[in-house]
């Protein structure tokens, strides 16, 4: 594939908001993990939330989409001037020939959720019915955002669960290399409400205290909300440093509607699509973000499928335990992480990870490490198999 510029980009998690803070956290090894105090939820388990998101008041032009997702996401585009510098970018090219596309799990469904609990008591109707296209629709997200910068081209939202926001990067390259747009805004915003607390934990897949990838004793996710912002452009007069979308490598092994295949069938496709459009060799990575969602089976997966294709040679952390799993967010966010440790040449440690589990047998990093990054792998993998692989690099000074 031809190089693709991630031109601006900027990331709101539980650790806080924009670049600087969540960088600042990475290197401080501090989780924004703590116990789960949201809405109703009456939960023994840990979550992620951004803080102070009630108090957000969308422009006024968009008042309509006004739900947490939303909020979120103006939150998010409006740290590290992300907003204004993507305003500016946009003067040179035509509105309708500049895509967006954005993943999401949830969009607004908590909207419905708080509408439900205020029915009428003898007839049930709903007394305060939420807006359902500005907010529980998944395209809601992608409108958002489209119209938060007055764009008139393609635009929509990828919904694959936990591989989402990952695969809008392949979205957003296929749709340039086919001449169809010239740019592209990519992205994942996911927030916290009750049909995946409470369904992750009836499926016994949430843990009681911060999530522990890779760990030994690993028992379970930790959800957690987020939201990540990319401008991808094609690579034209590229400044040195500047951080490249250089493979996207994706797979479907549809081996199970909730597990993974054991041996990570899928993940090892991925993985392996991805370094193919890089044309790049396993020795040439520096580092593996992996998916590590800290589930018994994800990361037994993963690992194997990581050691088939890398062995015990590139250095490999979960940044979950940190940000908590931001389902459809996570892709998007990881691959923002990416973007920071190559910039930073930074290898975040996974935190919370205390006894490594010995049968998965990969570099996993525990304590932070400073070296020379080129090129980073960023995984990505959803319910029902749908998997996905970035691989980002550098622009050598």
């Amino acid at each position: 594939m031809n190089p693709l510029q991630l031109s601006y980009f900027t990331l709101t998690t539980c650790l806080g908001a924009g670049l600087e803070a969540n960088l600042d956290a990475l290197r401080e090894q501090r989780s924004g993990l703590a116990p789960c105090a949201f809405e109703t939820v009456q939960l023994d388990t840990s979550v992620g939330a951004v803080a102070d998101l009630d108090a957000v008041v969308l422009r006024a032009d968009l008042a309509a989409f006004n739900c947490r997702n939303n909020r979120l996401a103006q939150h998010a585009l409006e740290q590290d001037s992300f907003a204004q510098q993507v305003e500016t970018a946009l003067t040179h090219y035509d509105a309708a020939r500049v895509g967006v596309f954005i993943g999401t799990s949830t969009a607004g469904i908590l909207e419905t959720e708080i509408a439900y609990r205020s029915r009428d008591a003898q007839t049930g109707a709903l007394l305060n019915p939420p807006q359902y296209r500005y907010t529980h629709n998944p395209y809601s997200i992608a409108d958002f955002v489209r119209r938060y910068f007055y764009l008139q081209g393609p635009a929509f939202t990828v919904s694959t669960a936990c591989s989402s926001s990952a695969k809008v990067f392949g979205s957003a390259q296929r749709m340039i290399a086919a001449g169809l747009i010239d740019a592209a805004i990519v992205g994942g915003v996911d927030t916290l409400c009750l049909t995946t607390l409470y369904g992750f934990s009836s499926l016994q897949l949430t843990s009681s205290q911060p999530c522990r990838p890779f760990d030994s004793e690993r028992d379970g996710i930790s959800v957690g909300e987020g939201a990540s912002f990319v401008l991808l452009e094609p690579q034209t007069a590229v400044a040195s440093d500047s951080i490249l979308l250089l493979g996207v490598g994706e797979s479907s092994d549809a081996y199970h509607m909730s597990s993974p295949h054991p041996d990570g069938r899928g993940a090892l496709q991925a993985m392996q699509a991805a370094l193919q459009q890089a044309q790049l060799t396993p020795a040439a990575i520096d580092y593996i973000n992996l998916h590590g969602t800290a589930t018994p089976n994800n990361d037994s997966a993963e690992g194997r499928a990581v050691n088939t294709l890398f062995g015990a040679q590139v250095a490999a952390s979960s940044t979950k335990g940190a940000t908590g799993h931001t389902l459809g967010a996570a892709g998007g966010i990881e691959a923002v992480i990416a973007a920071l440790a190559l910039t930073n040449d930074l290898i975040p440690a996974g935190v919370n990870t205390t006894h490594l589990d010995p049968q998965l047998a990969i570099d996993y990093v525990l304590q932070n490490r400073q070296q020379t990054l080129r090129y980073v792998l960023s995984n990505s993998f959803g319910f029902g198999g749908t998997n996905c692989s970035l691989i980002l690099g550098r622009q050598p000074a």
